[in-house]
């Protein structure tokens, strides 16, 4: 998953190779993009501890470019919905979604946050999925899902990182849709 610079490189010519790159605009700028992907800490249930072992040493995010979880929307670029989300508190995922810089992500951790969970035949106060009021990228199953998922699902947003262009700034045909307005 974890491919150098020189990975990049299309220069055919072996003793120039080392010192002059050539590739695209939209291979260099996601390469970067890729490896640098930090994910805003919004743990809402027991999906965050969870999200927060995937920081931690033993599985250590920070190998993956994502490390440094943020404490303000301005600053990142992954929103990690960990855990379950009341209709009181949807009001203010929404909010921090919308003061994410584009190009934004967002991931949907547990079962709770895909569908509801355990709530989703009589809990009345509980969000029958994020996805209802915000665009998800992935969704990640689980009650609670292992760190490990966490990173196979940040790996599935390094990938579709790598797929998009440069100048496509709608991001047509790679934004998920919001299932209700």
């Amino acid at each position: 998953m974890t491919e150098s610079l020189q990975d990049l490189n299309l220069n055919p010519d072996l003793p120039t190779r080392d010192n002059v790159l050539i590739t695209s605009v939209d291979k260099l700028i996601n390469w970067t993009r890729r490896s640098s992907v930090w994910p805003m800490t919004f743990g809402l249930a027991c999906c965050a501890i969870e999200m927060m072992a995937a920081g931690a040493a033993h599985y250590d995010i920070d190998r993956f470019g994502s490390g440094p979880f943020r404490a303000t929307p301005r600053q990142a670029d992954l929103m990690i919905v960990a855990g379950t989300v009341s209709h009181k508190m949807a009001p203010r995922v929404k909010l921090l979604y919308d003061q994410m810089p584009e190009p934004k992500y967002a991931i949907a951790m547990g079962a709770c946050t895909v569908c509801g969970g355990p709530y989703i035949k009589y809990g009345y106060h509980v969000l029958k999925g994020v996805d209802r009021i915000i665009p998800v990228d992935v969704y990640l199953p689980g009650c609670p899902p292992r760190p490990e998922a966490l990173l196979e699902a940040l790996f599935r947003i390094q990938e579709k990182i790598e797929k998009e262009r440069i100048l496509d700034r709608t991001r047509e045909g790679a934004r998920p849709k919001v299932l209700v307005e």
